[in-house]
């Protein structure tokens, strides 16, 4: 699968129903993600797979994502992008 269809997929997969979701993902896709390493590009993209709620919890610090890989790169996000 070509490099381009890949992140097109991604950044696709990244538009959430929440703005503030958006503004996280976006911008570390297009900036960051093709720097990861390969596990955490796994990581990143089963973070996808999650609901919105969690997701908009966990980057706001109201909870603690349960599972350590999606915990560590929700980390990785918060490091890297600036909210």
């Amino acid at each position: 699968m070509p490099e381009e269809f890949s992140l097109s997929r991604l950044l696709w997969a990244c538009r959430r129903g929440m703005l503030e979701l958006d503004v996280l993902f976006m911008p570390f896709v297009k900036e960051a993600y093709s720097e990861l390493s390969d596990q955490h590009k796994l990581y990143f993209r089963r973070l996808l797979t999650c609901e919105d709620p969690e997701l908009f919890a966990w980057f706001m610090g109201h909870e603690v994502c349960p599972d350590p890989e999606l915990a560590e790169i929700v980390d990785v996000i918060l490091k890297r992008v600036k909210i």
